[in-house]
C-alpha cells in the first residue's frame, strides 16, 4: 500500500507543478487549472487510504462519522465554489482570491490547533513547525479578511495604530515568545488562546494600514504566507501532498510578490512599513488645465490615426467595458489602424487582472504587451487611450521626488502624440495621488463611465464610416 500511495503523491506533485507552469500563460491557464484540480482530487482520495487515524481508520466501525463529515464538507465546499466561480463578476475576482487565500491560511491554523489539542500533541521539531504554521496561517487569514474588506469597499479607510511599526515588531516578538512557551511547556489552553488571539490580531494590524495602491503586492504576499503555512503543517502531518502544495504555492507567491514590488519600484519593507494610503498626495501644485473632448472628437482622432495604444485600468473593469473596447478595436483595425494593448504589472487590484478581462472579451494574446515590451513605442504612437487607469500612467513617478510613487516604472502614455483619458470623474486615483498626465498639453479628458463612453465612441466611429 505504501508504494502505491507514494506513487500517487508523485503523480500529484507532477500535476501541481505542470499546472502552475501552464497557469503562467493565458493561452494555457485553463489547462493548468484542470491539471491542478485533478491533482488535488487524487491527493484527497489518496489521503483516505493513509494508514492510521487520519486515513484508513475512517472506514473502521464506529469511526465512519468522520468520513461522512469529510464527504459533506467536500460536497458543500465544492458546490459553493462551483457556484461562486460561475456568478462572480470579473471586477470581484480580487476579492474572491483574497477569500480563498484566507481560507487556506485559516485551514493551516486550524490543523495546528487540532494537533495541539489532540491526545498526542506534536513535540520537538514537529511542535516548532506546527507553531510556525499556526502563526503564519493566522496572520494570512486575518490579513486576507482585511484585504477582502478593503477591495469590497467595506473598509474604506486605512487604520494606523500609534507607533504602528514598532508596535508590530513588539507584537510579533511577543506572539512568537508565547509560541516558544507552547513548544517548551506544552500546548496548555492558557497559552494556546493568547497565542492564536495575538497571531490573528497581528494579521489585522499588518494589513489595515495598507492602501489600495499596494494591494496587488499584499495579495501576493499573503498567498506566499498561506503556502508556507500549509507546507509546514503538511510536514507535521507527514502528508506529501500538503508539503508539495505548500511549497509550490509559497514559492510562486514569493516570486510574484518580488515581481510586483519591482514593478512598483517599492521594496517590500516599504509596502509593509511605509504604505501608500488613500490620503497620499504628490507634492506641489500641478500646472496646466483639464481639456475635455467629446466622444465624436475622440473617435475621429483614433479613426484617422496609424497607431493606437489602449491602456486599460480598474475603471474599465468596474464598468465592464472590455467587450465594447474590443468592438471599438475591431472597427479601428477594419479602418487600417494598428491597435495594441499595454498592461502595467500592477494595473487593476490583483496581478493579471487586466489580462483576464481582455482575454474574456476575445482580445488576441499577441496584441497584449507588458510595460517593457511597449514603452519604447509610445513616442511613435498617434493616440494613447487610457481607460480607467491612473497611477500606472502618472508622469510624476519620473519627475517628482516628493511623490509617494516616485521611481515606479510607468507606461509612457504622456509621450504619445495625443493622449485621451477616459475617466468617470475628476477625483484622484485609488492611491489618492493627482495625475499630472491629465493636465498635459497633449492630453484630452473624456468623462463618464467607460462602458457608456466607449459605446458612444463606437457609435461615432460607425458614423464616420
Amino acid at each position: 500500500m505504501a508504494w502505491v500511495l507514494n506513487g500517487v503523491y508523485l503523480v500529484v506533485a507532477v500535476l501541481f507543478i505542470l499546472g502552475l507552469k501552464a497557469m503562467s500563460s493565458p493561452r494555457t491557464a485553463r489547462r493548468g487549472i484542470a491539471w491542478a484540480g485533478v491533482g488535488m482530487v487524487l491527493a484527497t482520495v489518496a489521503t483516505l487510504f493513509v494508514p492510521g487515524d487520519r486515513g484508513l481508520a475512517y472506514f473502521e466501525p464506529g469511526k465512519t462519522v468522520n468520513l461522512v463529515l469529510l464527504l459533506v464538507a467536500l460536497i458543500l465546499g465544492g458546490g459553493v465554489a462551483a457556484w461562486l466561480g460561475r456568478v462572480v463578476k470579473m471586477t470581484d475576482m480580487p476579492q474572491m482570491v483574497a477569500v480563498y487565500n484566507g481560507m487556506g491560511g485559516g485551514a493551516a491554523a486550524l490543523i495546528a490547533a487540532v494537533e495541539f489539542t489532540s491526545e498526542q500533541p506534536p513535540t520537538g521539531l514537529h511542535a516548532v513547525l506546527a507553531m510556525l504554521g499556526a502563526f503564519i496561517g493566522s496572520v494570512a487569514f486575518t490579513g486576507s479578511v482585511v484585504a477582502f474588506c478593503k477591495l469590497q469597499g467595506i473598509m474604506k479607510k486605512t487604520f494606523r495604530l500609534p507607533a504602528q511599526n514598532a508596535g508590530n515588531v513588539i507584537h510579533t516578538m511577543v506572539t512568537l515568545l508565547v509560541g516558544v512557551a507552547i513548544v517548551v511547556w506544552g500546548p496548555h489552553w492558557w497559552l494556546l488562546v493568547p497565542f492564536f488571539a495575538l497571531a490573528l490580531f497581528l494579521g489585522f494590524a499588518l494589513t489595515a494600514p495598507i492602501g489600495g495602491a499596494d494591494m496587488p503586492v499584499v495579495i501576493s504576499l499573503l498567498n506566499a504566507f498561506t503556502g508556507l503555512a500549509v507546507g509546514l503543517e503538511g510536514y507535521v502531518l507527514q502528508n506529501p501532498a500538503l508539503i508539495i502544495a505548500g511549497i509550490v504555492v509559497g514559492a510562486a507567491g514569493t516570486l510574484l510578490t518580488q515581481l510586483m514590488a519591482k514593478a512598483m519600484n517599492r521594496p517590500l519593507t516599504n509596502v509593509l512599513f511605509a504604505p501608500i494610503t488613500g490620503e497620499a498626495q504628490a507634492g506641489g501644485a500641478l500646472e496646466g488645465t483639464l481639456k475635455e473632448v467629446s466622444a465624436l472628437d475622440a473617435a475621429a482622432m483614433m479613426r484617422y490615426a496609424e497607431n493606437v495604444v489602449i491602456i486599460p485600468g480598474y475603471g474599465m473593469a468596474v464598468a465592464g467595458a472590455q467587450h465594447k473596447v474590443w468592438e471599438m478595436t475591431k472597427l479601428l483595425e477594419a479602418a487600417g489602424v494598428r491597435v495594441s494593448f499595454a498592461i502595467h504589472p500592477v494595473a487593476g487590484r490583483m496581478p493579471g487582472h487586466m489580462n483576464v478581462l481582455l482575454a474574456e472579451a476575445g482580445v488576441p494574446y499577441d496584441q497584449i504587451f507588458d510595460l517593457d515590451e511597449i514603452n519604447a513605442d509610445f513616442p511613435l504612437t498617434d493616440v494613447a487611450l487610457v481607460i480607467g487607469a491612473n497611477d500606472v500612467v502618472n508622469p510624476v513617478a519620473r519627475t517628482d521626488t516628493s511623490s509617494p510613487i516616485y521611481g515606479m516604472p510607468i507606461l509612457d502614455a504622456d509621450r504619445a502624440r495625443q493622449c485621451i483619458v477616459v475617466k468617470r470623474g475628476r477625483g484622484a486615483g485609488y492611491s489618492g495621488i493627482e495625475n499630472a498626465l491629465f493636465y498635459a498639453d497633449n492630453t484630452s479628458m473624456l468623462y463618464g463611465s467607460a462602458q457608456q463612453v466607449i459605446a458612444d465612441v463606437v457609435t461615432a466611429m460607425k458614423e464616420l464610416g
